[in-house]
């Protein structure tokens, strides 16, 4: 990732694109409202924030993976 483009982050994506690098190691599918639970953000915050990450050019691969209670995302590092 270019530092050009993780300045181009808010701070909400920048705490999500964190968040999933570290627990993605040991994890692979993340619902937004328990993403929000640990960030402090409402599932919509994460669902909306994540979306910007899922189409940027990062380490990280994010695929919305199904929607049973909260959005699911298959992330891969």
């Amino acid at each position: 990732m270019s530092s050009a483009m993780a300045t181009d982050l808010t701070s909400k994506q920048r705490r999500i694109l964190q968040y999933l690098r570290e627990n993605a190691a040991t994890k692979t599918y993340f619902k937004s409202r328990l993403i929000g639970k640990e960030l402090g953000m409402t599932a919509k915050e994460v669902g909306s924030n994540i979306t910007a990450l899922q189409n940027g050019d990062y380490d990280i691969e994010i695929e919305k993976w199904g929607y049973s209670s909260s959005t699911t995302w298959k992330v891969n590092v």
